[in-house]
């Protein structure tokens, strides 16, 4: 009879395109903490609030006035799927900053927050050189609803509930806060390459 060590599975085939633990999907899973809430561009406003409390509002039109990016990323969520070759437009996070002439001086972490109270936090440096947008767009159309619409943070290189859907806040922050799904255990950073889904990996 022979003998197989315990755990044997034979070769696992890896695929260098997506984190360990990911599979690729064609789809675009639909995955939010509460209902989807529709929002129109004529009212809507992102709020960049200060480590002094000071908060200064960004409207719809003011966004689009600013510099905006095509960008093609990949996605990679908690959950295991990722979809790869995604693409989007937005404006880059530091030009939203710099448009409210954000004060940066000993800020360490923003905390995102959404319509119907979602929260997740992030170190700024991960939103600046080029690396999360305010995007409105998606493979070519506006973003739909259920996927953040009209404006989500976007944030790739980080697991997707890093990526808050339909972001109405970014507050400033010198100290780290963990948001919604962080205080219920996820990895306050979320670096899909390091499997970091729930606190301790």
């Amino acid at each position: 009879m022979a003998v197989v060590s315990r755990g044997f599975g034979g070769r696992r085939q890896v695929d260098p395109q997506v984190p360990p633990g990911q599979y690729r999907t064609d789809d675009f899973p639909v995955l939010t903490a509460g209902p989807t809430p529709l929002i129109g561009t004529v009212n809507w406003t992102l709020d960049v609030t200060g480590v002094d409390g000071a908060s200064h509002s960004v409207s719809w039109q003011q966004l689009m006035a600013l510099p905006v990016e095509d960008v093609t990323v990949d996605l990679h969520c908690v959950t295991k799927w990722s979809k790869l070759g995604t693409r989007w437009r937005g404006v880059p996070v530091a030009e939203v900053l710099g448009a409210v002439g954000a004060d940066l001086e000993g800020v360490e972490y923003v905390m995102a927050h959404s319509h119907g109270g979602y929260t997740t936090n992030l170190p700024l440096r991960d939103l600046l050189h080029g690396q999360a947008w305010v995007a409105f767009e998606f493979d070519g159309s506006a973003l739909a609803a259920a996927h953040g619409g009209p404006a989500r943070l976007l944030v790739p290189h980080l697991y997707l509930w890093k990526s808050a859907k339909w972001v109405n806040g970014l507050e400033l922050l010198r100290e780290d806060r963990l948001g919604f799904w962080e205080n219920f255990g996820y990895h306050p950073y979320g670096d899909p390459w390091r499997e970091q889904r729930y606190a301790g990996d």
